[in-house]
């Protein structure tokens, strides 16, 4: 399976229900004025660790486009891609954490849950695919270091390995 449509889009279109849900749907605001602007916390940082992936791609001169994962020159697993395999998305995610946030009502936070699921399985999944056949075992060793979503992985013991 190939991805179809740019996460950015998909981000967009989540933070739209996001609004609407909150407008038409709210259930409940659980946070108020001057709260709500907490948000603005997390979409920092969710921007922050996105344009650092950018920066990181641009630097090796390899394609930030997330519709052709297959083109791939760089395998790149320095800086944020160190703590993530996928710091573009936990961007996007962290982004709409603030943006649930900020709106203060229960109903946006369900749209969280279901852009990781898409995310995940139109996205992330086919990009790493192509990536296993474009980086063979480098790719493989990389994600057995390193989570999809976040942080490192321990070092497995080798069988008749002492503890």
């Amino acid at each position: 399976m190939k991805p179809l449509v740019p996460p950015p889009i998909v981000a967009l279109v989540a933070a739209l229900a996001m609004w609407a849900l909150d407008r038409w749907f709210p259930l409940d605001h659980w946070l108020s004025f001057p709260l709500q602007r907490l948000g603005s916390l997390p979409a920092v940082v969710g921007f922050a660790v996105a344009s650092a992936a950018f920066m990181s791609f641009r630097r090796v001169h390899t394609t930030v486009n997330p519709l052709l994962p297959d083109k791939a020159t760089h395998l790149v697993t320095e800086g944020v891609f160190g703590m993530t395999r996928n710091p573009m998305y936990l961007g996007l995610l962290l982004v709409l954490l603030g943006w649930a946030i900020w709106l203060g009502s229960i109903a946006p936070l369900f749209v969280l849950p279901a852009f990781w699921v898409m995310i995940t399985y139109a996205q992330i999944i086919p990009e790493e695919h192509a990536l296993g056949k474009v980086f063979g075992e480098d790719y493989a060793a990389y994600r057995r270091k390193v989570n999809r979503w976040l942080g490192r992985r321990r070092a497995q013991r080798r069988q008749g390995a002492r503890p």
